[in-house]
C-alpha cells in the first residue's frame, strides 16, 4: 500500500515559527502555519482591513460607472449564473446586493441538460421568452470569459454585458462593456484565486463606494454588504479555489456570521436539514454537507432551485426548498454510488493494471454526475480519468480529472490537434470537460491512453501525501481538536494531517463499508474511522490521520479520521 504514495513531512520555518510564538500564537498552530508559508502574524489575522482593495481590479471603474447609471435610469438587469454552487452563491449575492442598491434585477441560470454552458445565444433567447421583454444589461457571474458568441449576440440585440468571472481567459476575449476577472491579462489584483462569488462581491463593494462618491449614500452609509459574506464563504469553499490570505479572510468572516446565526435563512435551513450545528460551523461543513446539496440541483435538476433557497428571506420557504435539495442530493448519492460500482467492476475486470489512463462510458450514466465519477476513479486508481455519458445528437459529454503533475487540458489539446476527434473541450490542468461523437469513443479512448503514456514517460506519478509529522501526545485531545476546527483550512492551506505509530486494539466494519478501530498510542486509546476500507491484516501500524471532535448523545470525544494505514515494519 505504501508503494503507491510518496509521504512527505512539511518543513517548519524556524524564524517564522519563533515570530508567531512571540506574538502569542499557540505553539501547535505556529508550527502548522509556518509550514504553510505564513511569514508574519498579520497573515493569520483575518480582519476586514487586511482585504485587498477592489480598485486593484482592472476595468472596475468602467463597470461601476455603467452599473450606477443603469440603476439610476431604472434599466432592467439580468444576472446569468453558472449551474454550480459558486455560480449559485454569486447569483444570490448579486441579486441581493443590487436590490439593496435600488436596481431592477432578475436572474436566469442555464440548465445543464437543455442549454449550453454560460452566456450562450440560447440562454439569451430563453430569457427574452420568459420575461417577454429583453434586459438592458446582462451581468454574468462565475462565467462569461469564454462567451464570445453569447456576448456578440447580446450586443446585436442591443443588450450591454458586464462579465464577472474567475476562469482563465482564452486567446480571444468577449467584446463586453467591461470584464472583471483577476486572471485576465493586465489585471493587477494581487490575488488570482478569487472564486466567482468573490469577484461579484468585489464589484458590489466597488459599486457601493461609487454611490458614496456620487453622494447617493453618505460616507460609511449604504447597504451593509458584509452581511452577504456568508455567501462568499460558501461559494469559495465549494469551488476549491486556493485559500490564500484574501480568501481566508472572506471565509473566516463568512463563518463568523454563520456561527452567530446571522446568516441568510437559506443557509440556516441547509444546516438544519444536514443535522449540523450552526454555532460550530466550519469550512468542512460548507464543503461536504452544504455545497453538495446546492450542487445536486445543477447536476440532476435545475440550479434555479438552489438559487431560490439562497434568495428567499422566508425561513419556512427556505426550509421547504432545502428539503427538496436534500432529497435531490440523496438521489445524486444513490446514482453516483451505483455508477461508481459499475465503473469499478468494469475497470477491475477488463482494464489492464499497466494502463496509464482510464476512459469509461456507460449508456445509462447521467452527464450531470460524470465529473464525480471521474473524480472517484482518479482517486482510487491514481490515473488521469475521463468518464462519458450520452448527450443529445448522438454525442457523448465527458468530464476529466487528473493527477498531480499531469495536465489533462494539455492532453486534450494534443488529441484535438493530432487526431481531430474532439468537438469541443475546455478546462485546466486538473479538470476538463469535452464533447465527442459516440462513433469516436473507441478512437478517443486509444488516443487518450497513447497521449497520457507519452506525457507520463518515466516520471514518478505516485500520490504525494504531505503530513505535519507526529502529533505531540499532549495535543491529542478535544481541546486542540476544537482549536484546529476553528481555523480555516482548504485548498492550498491544507487541513493538518499527522503520522504516528499505533497498535490496533480492535476493529470492525460498519455497513460492510467503513472500518471502525480502537487504536493505542503511548497507553492512550483512540477511536478511529477509516472510510471505504475493510479489515486491516496487521496489528502494528503507522497511520496518517487528522483529528476531529465527535458529538454523540451530547458527549464530545476525540476521533481520528484516518487517511492511510501502512504496516509498521
Amino acid at each position: 500500500m505504501n508503494s503507491s504514495y510518496k509521504i512527505y513531512t512539511r518543513k517548519i520555518h524556524k524564524e517564522n515559527y519563533d515570530l508567531l510564538l512571540k506574538n502569542g500564537i499557540n505553539p501547535l498552530l505556529a508550527k502548522l502555519f509556518s509550514s504553510r508559508g505564513v511569514t508574519e502574524p498579520s497573515q493569520v489575522q483575518y480582519i476586514w482591513s487586511n482585504l485587498i482593495n477592489p480598485n486593484n481590479l482592472s476595468q472596475i471603474e468602467k463597470a461601476t460607472n455603467y452599473l450606477l447609471e443603469s440603476i439610476i435610469r431604472k434599466k432592467r438587469i439580468l444576472i446569468v449564473a453558472d449551474y454550480d454552487c459558486d455560480g449559485a452563491t454569486a447569483c444570490a449575492l448579486a441579486v441581493r446586493a443590487l436590490k439593496k442598491m435600488g436596481a431592477i434585477v432578475n436572474f436566469i441560470v442555464p440548465n445543464r441538460f437543455n442549454n449550453n454552458y454560460g452566456l450562450s445565444v440560447d440562454i439569451i433567447k430563453q430569457a427574452y421568452e420568459q420575461a417577454m421583454e429583453k434586459p438592458d444589461l446582462i451581468i454574468t457571474v462565475d462565467n462569461g470569459i469564454s462567451s464570445i458568441e453569447g456576448v456578440e449576440y447580446a450586443r446585436q440585440m442591443g443588450i450591454d454585458v458586464i462579465v464577472t468571472d474567475h476562469h482563465l481567459p482564452g486567446k480571444t476575449l468577449p467584446k463586453a462593456l467591461a470584464i472583471i476577472n483577476p486572471n485576465q491579462s493586465g489585471c493587477n489584483f494581487p490575488s488570482k484565486n478569487l472564486a466567482g462569488v468573490g469577484v461579484i462581491f468585489y464589484l458590489m463593494i466597488a459599486l457601493r463606494s461609487k454611490m458614496r462618491i456620487r453622494g447617493i449614500y453618505k460616507e460609511n452609509e449604504g447597504p451593509k454588504l458584509n452581511e452577504l459574506v456568508d455567501l462568499v464563504a460558501l461559494g469559495t469553499v465549494a469551488d476549491l479555489v486556493k485559500l490564500d490570505l484574501n480568501n481566508r479572510i472572506l471565509v473566516t468572516q463568512g463563518l463568523k456570521r454563520i456561527q452567530a446565526n446571522k446568516t441568510i435563512v437559506g443557509i440556516q435551513a441547509l444546516f438544519n436539514v444536514s443535522n449540523k450545528k450552526i454555532n460550530i460551523a466550519n469550512s468542512n461543513d460548507l464543503g461536504f454537507f452544504i455545497a453538495p446539496k446546492i450542487n445536486a440541483a445543477g447536476r440532476l435538476s435545475d440550479m434555479s432551485i438552489g438559487i431560490r433557497c439562497l434568495i428567499t428571506d422566508n425561513y419556512e420557504e427556505a426550509l421547504d426548498i432545502a428539503q427538496k435539495l436534500n432529497d435531490i442530493n440523496n438521489e445524486r448519492k444513490k446514482i453516483e454510488e451505483e455508477s461508481n460500482l459499475q465503473a469499478i467492476s468494469e475497470i477491475d475486470n477488463y482494464e489492464s493494471e499497466s494502463s496509464n489512463s482510464i476512459c469509461i462510458y456507460k449508456e445509462n450514466w447521467n452527464h450531470g454526475i460524470v465529473g464525480l465519477i471521474a473524480s472517484k476513479l482518479k482517486e482510487k486508481y491514481w490515473k488521469p480519468t475521463i468518464a462519458f455519458a450520452p448527450s443529445k445528437n448522438n454525442e457523448l459529454r465527458g468530464s476529466g480529472r487528473s493527477i498531480t503533475g499531469i495536465n489533462i487540458k494539455e492532453i486534450l489539446d494534443i488529441i484535438s490537434k493530432k487526431f481531430n476527434i474532439i468537438q469541443q473541450f475546455g478546462g485546466h490542468a486538473m479538470a476538463a470537460g469535452l464533447t465527442i461523437t459516440k462513433n469516436n469513443y473507441m478512437n478517443f479512448k486509444s488516443a487518450f491512453e497513447e497521449t497520457t503514456k507519452n506525457i507520463i514517460g518515466n516520471n514518478d506519478i505516485r500520490q504525494l501525501l504531505e503530513t505535519d509529522g507526529s502529533l505531540d501526545i499532549k495535543y491529542a485531545n478535544t481541546e486542540f481538536a476544537n482549536l484546529l476546527n476553528q481555523q480555516v483550512w482548504g485548498s492550498g492551506f491544507d487541513e493538518p494531517l499527522f503520522i504516528d505509530q499505533f497498535e490496533i486494539i480492535s476493529q470492525k466494519t460498519l455497513k460492510n463499508k467503513h472500518l471502525k478501530l480502537v487504536l493505542q498510542r503511548e497507553k492512550l486509546l483512540f477511536d478511529g474511522i477509516y472510510f471505504n476500507h475493510q479489515i486491516v491484516e496487521y496489528k502494528n501500524i503507522k497511520a496518517i490521520y487528522r483529528i476531529e471532535n465527535n458529538l454523540w448523545n451530547d458527549k464530545t470525544s476525540l476521533q481520528l479520521i484516518i487517511r492511510l494505514i501502512i504496516p509498521n515494519d
